[in-house]
């Protein structure tokens, strides 16, 4: 399986947030559920037309997202759990 082949990103669609199949349904969305402790059964449960490969693609998706990722840590700064959205000043 592909992610690239299930994975759409349309600008004009949920913001050029990355979709499912072109559906209206975004790989956040399904993280979110699985986060939140939903299972893969019960996302298909509530979302019929999706697949447990639809699922599987928004892990790949992820993943590969989170490899490509890289945090630049600035004066030393000493590595902790933070949000990686924290705004970092060098200047503090």
């Amino acid at each position: 399986m592909n992610y690239r082949d299930i994975i759409t990103i349309e600008p004009d669609k949920r913001g050029g947030k990355p979709c499912i199949r072109g559906m209206r349904i975004t790989v956040y969305d399904v993280l979110d559920y699985l986060a939140s402790g939903m299972t893969e059964l019960e996302i298909l449960d509530d979302f019929p037309y999706l697949t447990e490969t639809d699922i599987r693609a928004c892990l790949a998706y992820a993943a590969d997202r989170e490899k490509a990722q890289m945090v630049v840590y600035t004066n030393e700064t000493t590595i902790r759990s933070e949000s990686i959205t924290q705004t970092c000043n060098p200047s503090e």
